[in-house]
């Protein structure tokens, strides 16, 4: 019995498999050991344990820390996890609610990697709320880049495309009928933005919610012009920096990157680079990489 965990900081997904099955998947809402204390985790791994052990049977005469002494082995892939103080935290967590099962965590770059190359070298990226790149060995991650975070990088997610637009909104770029249909949709005042984008939490998932709103619109031209932008940022900040990039084939896992492929795909074009495998999120190439 194995269970996965792509976990990103607006929401986390949880796959559990026995051999090559999956028995059980479900999402929860996300945690970043960066910007929320353990007891966030604990808290969500007391609502899930109930459900991951119901997955496994329906034989009552087991007892519930049988159930939970079966799980061999936990895949966790986070953000945040980049920090070995993160890492060893949240293995702490897991052992001691888990203590039969092998932990190993690692960040998601790793998922990232194992979901789009699986053990091919290429360069492996994300693009969903935050932002991030690497090159893949096919066992190891060998170069990556610089993530600084929200307040400062991520340069091309949907924190980044959506700041972007409620920038436009409120400092009058957007065109008129963008305008409209951005009003109707949030009603947002200015003193209410401001209060939850600075006294309210997780800054970063607040702002990368505007960007529904680009993909809701990303047939406008005002709206591809703002994508491209970003992710020229993107290319310019993760991807040109490596030596190979213009020999290897760039993956990408995100919301970001799946919805926005084709504009995408041209911006890369632009820079001499060549798209590979888009996944929305990496839990399908998980499963694959495990089976």
């Amino acid at each position: 019995m194995r269970l996965i965990i792509d976990a990103g900081s607006t929401k986390m997904e949880w796959i559990l498999m026995e051999r090559n099955v999956v028995k059980s998947r479900f999402t929860t809402e996300g945690f970043n050991p960066n910007y929320t204390d353990r007891r966030c985790l604990e808290n969500i791994i007391n609502l899930v344990e109930t459900r991951l052990i119901a997955s496994q049977n329906n034989d009552c005469s087991v007892s519930r820390s049988d159930k939970s002494a079966s799980l061999q082995a936990i895949h966790y892939y986070g953000t945040g996890c980049a920090n070995i103080q993160n890492c060893q935290m949240i293995k702490e967590v897991f052992q001691n609610r888990f203590p039969n099962a092998d932990i190993h965590v690692t960040h998601d770059l790793m998922a990232a990697c194992h979901a789009v190359l699986g053990q091919e070298k290429g360069i492996a990226c994300i693009l969903g709320t935050g932002s991030n790149a690497c090159v893949f060995d096919g066992e190891k991650v060998v170069d990556k880049a610089v993530s600084l975070g929200y307040l400062v990088g991520d340069e091309g997610s949907g924190m980044h495309i959506g700041k972007r637009v409620v920038r436009a909104y409120f400092y009058g770029f957007m065109p008129e009928d963008l305008m409209r249909q951005f009003e109707a949709k949030y009603h947002l005042e200015l003193k209410d933005f401001i209060l939850h984008l600075y006294h309210g939490e997780q800054s970063s998932k607040y702002l990368a919610s505007f960007a529904e709103f680009a993909g809701e619109h990303k047939s406008h031209p005002y709206i591809q012009g703002l994508v491209r932008d970003c992710f020229k940022a993107f290319v310019e900040a993760f991807i040109l920096r490596f030596d190979e990039c213009h020999s290897l084939k760039l993956g990408f896992v995100g919301s970001v990157a799946y919805y926005f492929t084709d504009v995408l795909e041209e911006t890369l074009a632009d820079y001499g680079l060549t798209l590979g495998k888009v996944l929305k999120a990496p839990s399908e190439g998980l499963v694959r990489y495990y089976q």
